[in-house]
């Protein structure tokens, strides 16, 4: 791998790690104190309450997905998924320099993420890259 690739991977590395981090968390404070503050809250935006602890697991599991670099495209569909959703419930109407400047990054780096991947140290590289091996041999023979 170039130099100039390896750069560019380390960088997508360090994105789907921090991007993996920041949902899981989030996702795992909805759940701190009980889940029904979260409920609550959805319900004071018109949504129905079991979409709580859904938008909760979507986040742990994406947000883990993310930081081992497993089903990293399908992970970022599901979080830019979330934050869309938030942008037009729990933002809706605020201007971008008003509390949404960090849910539009949250979006960037998940369509990152959606978009290219992540081969670097993630486990996605390691199971497809055996995959692509064995289909390799198996054209050559």
């Amino acid at each position: 791998m170039n130099m100039t690739k390896r750069n560019v991977e380390v960088g997508i590395l360090i994105t789907r790690v921090l991007t993996g981090l920041i949902f899981l968390l989030h996702g795992l404070s909805k759940f701190q104190g009980g889940i029904s503050g979260t409920m609550g809250f959805f319900q004071s935006m018109g949504l129905p309450t079991w979409l709580a602890p859904v938008v909760a697991v979507l986040e742990i599991a994406g947000g883990i997905a993310l930081i081992v670099g497993l089903f990293t495209r399908i992970a970022g569909i599901i979080t830019a998924c979330i934050i869309v959703g938030t942008l037009v419930t729990a933002h809706k109407g605020d201007a971008f320099l008003m509390g949404t400047e960090f849910n539009y990054l949250l979006l960037i780096t998940s369509l990152q993420m959606a978009i290219s991947g992540s081969a670097l140290l993630s486990l996605d590289s390691m199971l497809w890259r055996k995959e692509r091996s064995q289909n390799r041999r198996l054209a050559e023979n």
